[in-house]
């Protein structure tokens, strides 16, 4: 009896203890007063990031800007624009595959040289985006850009009216795409702000802000 005793008195002692010890330090109830309110936290959908201004997107943690895509023969120059930035250390690439995209075609040439030629005159005129594709009967037409939607390829071919380049037309590609995405992680303000300048002087590039993909 005497050893019950001892242990139910040892073991009220110890609640005792830690009831006084909670109570110093501000109790229960204090420390659920000092925590953030769970019900005012809200998680930004990538539209609602995409709207914030450069230096706010940049105090945000774990963010990734995509900018893109490009095609192979552009990723360098797209590259090169962010050369000034200094940020190699926060830049990766991801391929991505497209599929029902639009471009501003050039009508088909009779013979791959005279596709390559054309493509590369207009490479010297600084047309971004060009490729040799296969054209139905053996010949071969000139895409320029990469587009989501018909609207978007009219657009463009307007353009190049424009400066000059007659004849170019919205034409669906009928074979997948693949191309690059330039991800920046954790950009400075600068870096996003750069970016948006970038995004108006290539089309079919887009710039989307969200959340960093896992590895």
């Amino acid at each position: 009896m005497r050893t019950v005793f001892v242990l139910l008195l040892l073991a009220n002692l110890t609640l005792f203890g830690y009831t006084r010890l909670d109570v110093g330090a501000g109790g229960e109830a204090v420390r659920l007063a000092e925590q953030i309110q769970p019900d005012r936290i809200k998680l930004l959908t990538p539209q609602e990031v995409a709207a914030l201004g450069p230096a706010k997107v940049a105090a945000l943690a774990d963010v990734c800007v995509e900018w893109g895509p490009f095609s192979d023969a552009d990723r360098g120059r797209a590259l090169a624009e962010l050369e000034p930035l200094a940020i190699g250390k926060l830049t990766t690439q991801r391929r991505v595959d497209a599929a029902g995209t639009w471009a501003a075609m050039l009508s088909p040439f009779a013979n791959r040289p005279a596709a390559d030629r054309r493509a590369s005159e207009l490479r010297q005129q600084n047309v971004r985006d060009v490729s040799v594709i296969d054209a139905p009967g053996g010949r071969y037409a000139i895409a320029i850009g990469v587009f989501r939607s018909e609207d978007a390829a009219n657009a463009h071919a307007a353009d190049l009216s424009r400066q000059g380049i007659a004849s170019a037309a919205a034409a669906q590609r009928t074979q997948s795409v693949t191309q690059s995405l330039i991800v920046v992680r954790d950009p400075p303000a600068n870096v996003v702000a750069r970016l948006r300048e970038l995004q108006g002087t290539w089309p079919g590039a887009e710039l989307k802000v969200g959340t960093c993909e896992r590895a």
